[in-house]
């Protein structure tokens, strides 16, 4: 344990020595925090880490023999008895990390606004459908994994297909997202690389996962859920505080608004409440309609975007969303793995409800500050994707071939960045020898420079002018990989340092600093925890032990298989920490949006293959690896061949049509085994966990669905 302390103890002071170094040359941010502070935040990371491992270590067995035989369920499962309160809190920190406090505040200060709390929202509703259909399904069974499932229902070569591609998948991008999203913000505030950032959480976590596992998990996730909540409250009140602060709000700010007659006249005139006015500012400045506001992206106070929006069009409610939440929250192993260690479904569901009530609360203290910044912080944002685009322009020019820059609208609609955008375009139609319409391009830029900078809207119509020119003369070159180089996009604004900026710009003098960078700092390590814990079942329980079984006619032993399961503990580490780095790149296009697009190539096929397994006994068992497969092949056509005509549509579209089409091959198999006189397949209760369903569960279910019907309707 001490030495665990003082390991814990170099990782965190690291980073504020890092920030005291620097802290000299900053002059109009006190950015070095306080030593009191420092030194508060690293006895609490250190202590709540260390109570998690105490905890983990107390199995309550009574003899060391019965310790040992209980060594896998204790160390993959926390001896499956976890109560309701710790599932609850587990279940919103493992999921609740610097993943949505970075991505989901980057993605509401860019156009979305508050309709991406679509998936918080009706995450509520998922879970409460989950604790009642497939939790009762899974814990029946007793199983380690989900993938387990899969082989008692379908076959072992499904189990091994979807343990195989979730194992890829689960380490590639949210274990290596939530990785650079944490270092991401220790990275602005501390002014570190990204990669030492990712050094750093990835070192503490994996010392964490490997000495405690699941259990430890649970406990530290018991604290940290609540001070996520909390912590995030802090930074939405000192936002709107800043915003109310203002006895006249300044242009920059006001230049933020959806549409300009909410600034006009008294709108913004104080009334004596700095909390209210920051408030109604906040609002006057992000109300109005979903299209046609003066900011070209509409009011972000809807839940409901146009059915033309490229991320979240109201069409996703039909069928889109209902995917991945699904998936997530009912069939994904480091999620799940938390409720198959309950001590009963009783306390099982009324821990899934408690999470889905505590999220009905996270867009309150997660997407509003991210509106926040863009409203207070805009040019921060703005300089910030300056010092990428640079970054991104080097690189490019230094590739040995012909430069496509592929530039965004709003960096021609900022005043400060249209000429520069200008020349890249310029630079195009030169490199394609389209020299003569250069004169075009140079007409349309004058066109542009009249147009005041409050005219928004004005100016991204000229800007898409220019673009349509560009895209046009270029087209052919895009597609030449092999004489051309097309940069990714070079973006007017970094949406994904909202967040971090809102740390940087607010926090420093309050005393408050460390408790959010704490909360913050503790989350990433307890959701990169779980994830490593959850990546080295899926190895230890699904390929190990099933393949060492196949070979030798026997099971690992408990003893091989924790040992194993500890060493795939650091190899997923080091595969994710070096992952990570590459995040960074604005390719992603906001690393929230990241995750979510690669998660469809697996969340269709495996959503309707145990639909089908939880509720049609008669289909057949090789629908359970052909159904995954299906999905991922259905989801790559979709998004890559044209003329099906889905490239342009949401992600979340792609997966509404893939969980079509793999439903009809399961329909069709379903068919043709039952005319066959195939056998239904029945699964029985084994009698691990004690099944009675929870009452209050139910009551306190419905309640968190009328709230958020209530919520919706009221952000329509």
């Amino acid at each position: 344990m001490k030495k665990l302390a003082t390991l814990l103890s170099v990782l965190a002071l690291t980073a504020y020595g890092a920030a005291a170094q620097d802290a000299a040359a900053v002059t109009a941010e006190p950015d070095a925090l306080p030593l009191w502070e420092m030194i508060v935040f690293c006895v609490v990371v250190v202590g709540v880490i260390a109570l998690g491992i105490w905890k983990s270590g107390d199995s309550g067995e009574s003899s060391e023999s019965e310790k040992k035989e209980k060594g896998a369920a204790d160390y993959f499962l926390a001896g499956r008895g976890l109560s309701w309160w710790l599932v609850g809190f587990s279940l919103l920190a493992a999921n609740i990390s610097t993943e949505q406090f970075v991505g989901m505040s980057g993605q509401s200060a860019d156009w979305l606004g508050l309709a991406i709390a679509g998936y918080e929202w009706l995450a509520a509703i998922v879970l409460v459908i989950v604790a009642f259909t497939f939790l009762p399904m899974l814990l029946k069974r007793g199983v380690f994994t989900i993938p387990q499932f899969l082989e008692e229902r379908y076959n072992g070569i499904a189990r091994v297909v979807m343990a195989l591609v979730n194992l890829l998948i689960l380490v590639g991008v949210p274990t290596a997202a939530v990785i650079y999203a944490g270092a991401s913000v220790v990275s602005v505030y501390f002014d570190l690389s990204v990669t030492t950032g990712c050094l750093i959480i990835a070192g503490a976590a994996t010392v964490y996962v490997y000495v405690g596992g699941l259990k430890a998990c649970a406990w530290t996730d018991l604290i940290w859920g609540a001070a996520l909540i909390v912590g995030g409250g802090v930074v939405a009140y000192f936002a709107i505080m800043a915003l109310g602060a203002f006895q006249t709000l300044p242009e920059n700010v006001v230049a933020t608004a959806a549409t300009t007659a909410n600034t006009a006249g008294d709108a913004m005139a104080s009334t004596g409440s700095q909390f209210c006015d920051g408030l109604s500012r906040m609002v006057n400045l992000n109300a109005g309609d979903v299209s046609g506001s003066t900011n070209g992206i509409g009011g972000k106070l809807h839940m409901m975007r146009e059915a033309n929006d490229p991320v979240m069009p109201w069409t996703v409610y039909l069928l889109g969303l209902w995917i991945p939440n699904f998936f997530y929250w009912g069939l994904n192993q480091y999620i799940m793995q938390r409720t198959l260690a309950s001590k009963s479904l009783e306390e099982g569901q009324l821990g899934i409800v408690f999470a889905a009530f505590l999220k009905l609360i996270i867009p309150f203290v997660v997407i509003i500050p991210g509106i926040l910044a863009y409203n207070l912080f805009r040019d921060d944002l703005a300089k910030k994707a300056d010092d990428n685009t640079a970054a991104i322009v080097q690189t490019a020019e230094t590739s040995g071939k012909k430069v496509i820059y592929d530039i965004a609208p709003s960096r021609l609609v900022r005043v400060d960045a249209s000429a520069s955008s200008v020349d890249y375009i310029k630079k195009n139609l030169t490199a394609v020898g389209a020299v003569d319409k250069l004169g075009d391009v140079d007409a349309k830029a004058a066109e542009l420079a009249t147009i005041p900078a409050s005219d928004v809207a004005a100016r991204n119509a000229k800007a898409n002018e220019i673009l349509a020119i560009d895209k046009e003369l270029t087209k052919s070159a895009r597609s030449n990989t092999t004489d051309y180089m097309v940069t990714t996009t070079l973006a007017a604004y970094q949406y994904d340092y909202a967040f971090a900026t809102l740390l940087r710009k607010l926090l420093p003098g309050t005393g408050w600093a460390w408790f959010v960078l704490a909360a913050l700092f503790g989350a990433v390590v307890s959701s990169l925890a779980s994830m490593l814990n959850s990546a080295s079942t899926l190895f230890t329980m699904d390929l190990y032990n099933k393949t060492k079984e196949v070979a030798t006619g026997k099971p690992a032993s408990d003893k091989q298989l924790v040992a194993v399961g500890k060493v795939a503990v650091l190899v997923c580490a080091v595969i994710a920490t070096v992952v990570a780095p590459f995040l960074d790149n604005p390719a992603f296009g906001g690393i929230f949006t990241f995750i979510q697009e690669f998660q469809g190539f697996l969340s269709p096929g495996v959503l309707a293959v145990f639909l089908f397994g939880f509720f049609v006994p008669k289909c057949p068992r090789v629908f359970g690896w052909l159904g995954i497969v299906v999905g991922a092949v259905a989801y790559a056509s979709f998004k890559w061949v044209t003329f099906l005509g889905c490239t342009d549509s949401s992600f979340l579209n792609r997966m509404g049509y893939s969980l079509i089409v793999v439903c009809l091959v399961g329909l069709i198999l379903t068919i043709i085994n039952a005319v066959k006189g195939g056998e239904a397949v029945v699964l029985e209760d084994k009698g691990i966990i004690e099944m009675k369903t929870s009452g209050r569960a139910k009551g306190f279910g419905w309640a968190v669905i009328i709230a958020t019907i209530a919520l919706y309707i009221i952000f329509w």
